[in-house]
């Protein structure tokens, strides 16, 4: 088959791994977003009726349109419904009920359709990013985690981890220390939210498991498991008591 659609190939596989680089994320979900972008586009071009598909070669860039059709008996939908005695022209070995991948002729992506593309390529991508920050922090709730203080307002300190932000409240801060912006800070990750404004981590220095979490680092009997911790008594900032 030759590709329906005139494009620089290697500069679009080049954009993909660039993004999927930038974004941590992989190059096939940046793919799948250039696709679905492509097939919007189309649909606006031959119709929204239309059930059509874009495929990108992850090899060579190329990319070709396709209008699915189901092959029925008799046709109720002429644009997405193919009659047995057609589709068997196109393809032999074909059943009722299955689909054949009609393909399109060339179209010209315009300056509206190309804004369309790149609102559905930064949709996508943000919904995938959202989801692998959420495994890899996810994985790390209970844990420790180091990152720097990004900002302080009315003395909730924001910390930046590169890919998420995370919050240490005031009533979780241990009294007395003070931070300032772009200083290394280190606390306890005790809760990792999905939000509509993106990934949330909540994060404490005041928390009892902060401390058994730090001992643990420090205390090769605890990370092995002969030592136990029982309890912990806390009064952050002030005393603490452990037992074993």
């Amino acid at each position: 088959m030759t590709p329906t659609v005139g494009a620089n190939r290697l500069e679009l596989l080049a954009i993909a791994e660039a993004v999927a680089r930038e974004k941590s994320i992989e190059k096939s979900i940046v793919i799948e977003a250039m696709e679905e972008a492509i097939q919007k586009a189309a649909r606006a071009r031959y119709g929204a009726e239309n059930d059509i598909r874009a495929q990108i070669d992850q090899e060579s860039g190329d990319i070709r349109l396709f209008r699915m059709m189901e092959v029925v008996e008799v046709i109720e939908d002429h644009t997405t419904q193919i009659l047995m005695e057609d589709a068997k022209k196109k393809r032999d070995n074909i059943a009722i009920g299955e689909f054949i991948a009609d393909p399109l002729p060339p179209i010209d992506f315009g300056r509206i359709a190309a804004q369309t593309a790149k609102q559905v390529i930064i949709q996508k991508i943000r919904e995938a990013e959202k989801v692998s920050v959420l495994e890899e922090f996810g994985q790390r709730q209970g844990d420790i985690v180091n990152g720097s203080v990004q900002r302080i307002e009315r003395g909730n300190i924001f910390v930046d981890f590169g890919r998420a932000t995370g919050l240490l409240p005031y009533d979780e801060q241990i009294p007395g220390e003070r931070y300032k912006q772009g200083e290394r800070i280190r606390a306890y990750l005790y809760s990792v939210e999905d939000s509509p404004r993106g990934v949330f981590l909540r994060l404490s220095r005041s928390h009892q498991k902060f401390l058994s979490k730090l001992f643990e680092m420090e205390t090769p009997e605890l990370a092995a498991g002969t030592v136990i911790i029982k309890e912990i008594a806390r009064e952050a900032g002030s005393r603490s008591k452990i037992a074993v």
